[in-house]
């Protein structure tokens, strides 16, 4: 898919992310990036006592590899300006081997005082291969214009 400028980006148009297997390298490697060694990430025994029975992946990782799979769209390569803000739940585990996608609703569109530029919000429903609901929010970014 080619790169959206602001506008392009039309109420209520659904964009579909490509899938990613979330692996227990995935969370180890998170774990030393963001030096949360949480036990119900790291700790299969610890983990085997918990609602979840196993480990699960950190909410974060869950939701830097949607932000990850939203630029594999390419629709805001090269056009976007400014990553301006987030709201996000985290509504299921995401467990070692669990395969997530997202699907993306532009929410809403924004101009803004200057013509270069707009505002858009962006939707995500985030499933797992089973089509759990795992994670859900919005991303607010600025786009450039074509003018």
């Amino acid at each position: 898919m080619t790169a959206w400028y602001f506008e392009d980006f039309t109420p209520g148009a659904v964009i579909p992310t490509v899938r990613r297997t979330v692996t227990e390298a995935d969370v180890m490697a998170f774990a030393g990036l963001s030096g949360d060694f949480n036990v119900l990430h790291t700790d299969r025994v610890f983990a085997a006592e918990t609602q979840f029975g196993e480990p699960i992946a950190h909410g974060l990782l869950g939701l830097s590899i949607v932000s990850g799979l939203m630029h594999q769209t390419g629709v805001i390569n090269g056009t976007i300006i400014a990553f301006l803000g987030l709201t996000w739940r985290f509504t299921g585990p995401v467990k070692f081997g669990d395969t997530i996608a997202a699907e993306m609703r532009v929410r809403a569109v924004k101009e803004t005082s200057k013509p270069d530029r707009g505002v858009v919000t962006l939707a995500f429903t985030v499933t797992n291969q089973r089509h759990e609901r795992i994670q859900d929010g919005e991303f607010t970014l600025m786009m450039r214009t074509r003018g």
